[in-house]
């Protein structure tokens, strides 16, 4: 997969992510309404794109409770409740590609995290998202 099709696929799943916490119900229902009514042509066409975004989706929701506490450790004085919901599901995808999607180098990782928060979240979410995910990344890769 082209790295320009892993970054529309992020962003699909940022998307996903956002109408299923806002939106709540069913993630099965949530992801096919998402196929179905708002993803773009290119993602409907190949296959394997909406499979990686429909993946990353996944595997945020199967991890959560693992993704936030590392997000939570890093992110001194920001609870995540406090967040805006775009950066924290932003930092989420980013962390679970760190933990369990590992054929990204973690620093691409990081700089597609903050394209996406330059593209969907305030102006200073870029420094915010880079970061935390800096933080996060250094503590992992010290990690024996």
């Amino acid at each position: 997969m082209k790295p320009g099709a892993r970054h529309r696929a992020r962003e699909a799943a940022l998307q996903m992510l956002y109408q299923w916490e806002l939106g709540g119900g069913e993630l099965d229902a949530s992801l096919d309404t998402y196929l179905e009514l708002h993803a773009s042509p290119d993602l409907i066409a190949a296959p394997p794109l909406a499979a990686f975004a429909t993946s990353l989706v996944r595997g945020v929701v199967t991890h959560g409770p693992e993704i936030d506490a590392l997000i939570a450790e890093q992110a001194e004085h920001w609870r995540l409740a406090r967040m805006a919901v775009t950066d924290r599901i932003i930092l989420r995808l980013a962390v679970y590609e760190f933990l369990h999607a590992g054929d990204t180098p973690r620093p691409v990782v990081i700089d597609e995290a903050v394209e996406l928060a330059k593209t969907f979240s305030g102006d200073e979410a870029g420094g915010f998202v880079n970061g935390v995910l800096d933080g996060i990344r250094r503590r992992l890769d010290s990690r024996p």
